[in-house]
C-alpha cells in the first residue's frame, strides 16, 4: 500500500562555498527518496539554506550588501548543488521566507509556556552559533574544535527554555527507539549527555548583538536564536501550522543529519516538538564526516574536494556511486583522488561497464542483436533490502556488486564464445547459447533496478541497451580516465 512519506536535509549557513559534506546529505537523501518511489510510495523531500545569525550578518558587510541581498544571491549556490548530485527535492526552504518567519514566530508562542526571561553568563560559539556550558569550554581549552575559533564570553538578559524538564522524557524517547538514532553508537553517544539532566537553553539573544534574525513575538529587543528558528523548518517548510497538509507528513521517517549537529537534534528539537505536543521523527539518520587521505579537509591544507569538480570530470552517476559506496553511510569517510579513480576505473568500468559491453556485442555478434525470451535475474535481493532497510546504503552496493561479479564469473564459466563456435553445427549449442545471454539480460536488469536510487543515469542506460528483447547501443558506460591514477595501458606501450 501507497504510503505518504518524509526525510529531511540539513540546511547549511548560507555564508559559505557548499561543500562535500552538504553533497552527502543531499546524496543520501535522495537514494531514499528513489527507493521508496519504486516501492511505490509519495515521498517528500525538504531541502534549504539557514539563512540568520551573526555569521550571515558579518560575511553580508563583508560584501557591502545588506543580509537579504547578501542571502538572495549566496543560496543559490546550494541549490546548484542539489541539482548537480541529482537530489530532486520536493521542498526548498529558506529560513527568510516571509511563511517560515511567521510560522517560527508561531512555534515560540506556542511553547510560550516553557520560555521565561533569565541572565546569561557563559560562552558562546560564534562558528557553531551555540551557547556552550562552562564544562565543555574548559574541556575543548576554550576554542571550537569545529571551526579553531575562541569561544566569547557573553553576559546578556535572554529568554530561557525549560529543556530540563524534558530530558527524562527524551531520555526515554531515545531508549526506547521512539526517536530512533541510527548508528546505535551515535545513539549512545546522546544518552551519554542526557544522563546527568540538562540544563534550561537560552533561545534569545539582544537585538544589539544580534540584528539578523526573527524577532521575538511581543519583545521589540529580543531575536530569536538562530538554532529555535532554523530547526522549525522540518515543521515549516509542509505548511505548518495554517497549510493542513504537513499533518499528512509529518513526522519524519527520516531526518539526515552530520554527526556535528546531532545534539540539537536529538535533545534541542525533540524538545520543541514535546513542547508544541507533536510527534518525534522516527529516524535520525547520523553520518560522519569526509577527509582526504585520513586528514580533515581545510583550505588551509588545500586538500578540499570540490563535488562539481568531481562531477565534470567523472560524471555524476560515477560521484554518485563513490559516495554511496565508499563513504560508509553512518560514519566517517576518506575520499582522495587516487581511490575514486581507482573504483571508478575498476569498479565502474571492468566490473559493470565492461560487462554490459561484453554481453551486447555478443548478442549482437552471435544473434544480430535479438535477445529472445529475457529471464527474470534469480539474484536474492532480501539482503539488499534489509540493508536498504537498515540505511546502510553502503552494504546494499555490496550487495549489489556481488552479483555484478558473479555474473561476470558465470560468463568466465560457461564460455559463451566457445559455444558459439559450435551453433552453426549444433542446434542444442545454438540454444544453449541464446539461454546463457538471456540469463545474463535478466541479471543486468535486475543490475539496473538495484541500482536505480544510487545511479538512476547508468540504471536506465542498461535497461535501455535491453529494450524490446533488442541490443540498443547506449556507447560506453564509463571510459577509462586516468587523471590522477597511471595509465597502464602508456605503460604497455612504452614497454612495447
Amino acid at each position: 500500500m501507497s504510503k505518504k512519506l518524509y526525510i529531511t536535509t540539513a540546511i547549511p549557513y548560507a555564508n559559505a562555498k557548499p561543500h562535500i559534506g552538504n553533497a552527502l546529505d543531499y546524496l543520501l537523501a535522495d537514494v531514499w527518496r528513489r527507493y521508496q518511489i519504486q516501492l511505490g510510495h509519495d515521498v517528500r523531500m525538504q531541502v534549504g539554506t539557514d539563512e540568520h545569525g551573526n555569521k550571515i550578518a558579518a560575511k553580508a558587510k563583508e560584501a557591502g550588501k545588506e543580509p537579504k541581498a547578501y542571502v538572495d544571491e549566496t543560496h543559490l549556490a546550494f541549490k546548484d548543488l542539489m541539482s548537480e548530485v541529482g537530489a530532486e527535492y520536493t521542498d526548498f526552504i529558506r529560513t527568510s521566507d516571509e511563511h517560515h518567519v511567521g510560522a517560527a514566530q508561531y512555534i515560540w508562542q506556542q511553547m510560550a509556556l516553557y520560555i521565561y526571561k533569565g541572565s546569561y553568563e557563559g560562552w558562546y560559539s560564534v562558528g557553531e552559533e551555540s551557547f556552550v556550558s562552562d564544562k565543555v569550554a574548559a574541556a575543548n581549552n576554550g576554542i571550537s574544535p569545529d571551526h579553531g575559533v575562541p569561544y566569547e564570553r557573553l553576559s546578556e538578559e535572554n529568554y530561557y527554555f525549560k529543556l530540563s524538564e524534558f530530558a527524562p522524557r527524551i531520555q526515554e524517547a531515545i531508549e526506547t527507539d521512539k526517536l530512533r538514532i541510527v548508528p546505535e553508537f551515535r545513539k549512545n553517544e546522546v544518552l551519554n549527555l542526557i544522563k546527568d539532566g540538562l540544563e534550561d537553553l537560552s533561545i534569545s539573544r539582544p537585538r544589539k548583538n544580534l540584528s539578523w534574525g526573527i524577532g521575538v513575538p511581543g519583545d521589540p529587543n529580543q531575536v530569536m536564536y538562530v538554532w529555535v528558528d532554523a530547526l522549525s523548518n522540518y515543521l515549516t517548510v509542509l505548511g505548518y501550522p495554517d497549510h493542513d497538509e504537513w499533518k499528512d507528513y509529518w513526522p519524519a521517517d527520516v531526518q539526515v543529519i552530520g554527526k556535528d549537529i546531532l545534539r540539537f537534534h536529538a535533545i534541542i528539537w525533540p524538545a520543541m516538538l514535546m513542547a508544541l505536543d507533536l510527534p518525534l521523527p522516527k529516524k535520525l539518520l547520523v553520518h560522519g564526516h569526509i577527509g582526504s587521505d585520513g586528514k580533515k579537509m581545510s583550505k588551509t591544507v588545500g586538500n578540499v574536494i570540490d563535488p562539481n569538480e568531481v562531477i565534470d570530470s567523472y560524471g555524476l552517476d560515477a560521484f554518485r556511486y563513490y559516495m554511496a559506496r565508499h563513504i560508509p553511510t553512518q560514519d566517517d569517510g576518506d575520499f582522495t583522488w587516487e581511490k575514486f579513480e581507482t573504483a571508478y576505473n575498476n569498479e565502474l568500468g571492468n566490473d559493470l561497464g565492461n560487462l554490459v559491453q561484453r554481453i551486447a556485442s555478443m548478442i549482437t555478434r552471435y544473434q544480430a542483436g535479438v535477445i529472445g525470451e529475457v529471464k527474470k535475474g534469480e539474484h536474492d535481493i532480501q539482503l539488499y533490502r534489509d540493508a536498504m532497510d537498515a540505511l546502510k546504503f553502503n552494504e546494499a552496493l555490496d550487495i549489489v556488486w556481488t552479483e555484478i561479479r558473479a555474473v561476470n564469473q558465470y560468463l568466465d564459466s560457461v564460455k559463451p564464445w566457445e559455444v558459439a563456435k559450435k551453433k552453426d553445427e549444433d542446434p542444442d549449442a545454438a540454444e544453449h547459447l541464446a539461454e546463457i545471454l538471456e540469463n545474463c539480460v535478466g541479471s543486468l536488469e535486475q543490475v539496473a533496478a538495484l541500482l536505480m536510487p544510487f545511479m538512476p543515469g547508468v540504471a536506465e542506460k542498461i535497461r535501455a541497451t535491453f529494450e524490446g528483447g533488442v541490443v540498443h547501443d547506449q556507447g560506453v558506460l564509463f571510459p577509462k580516465i586516468y587523471l590522477h591514477t597511471e595509465d597502464p595501458r602508456a605503460k604497455h606501450t612504452t614497454a612495447s
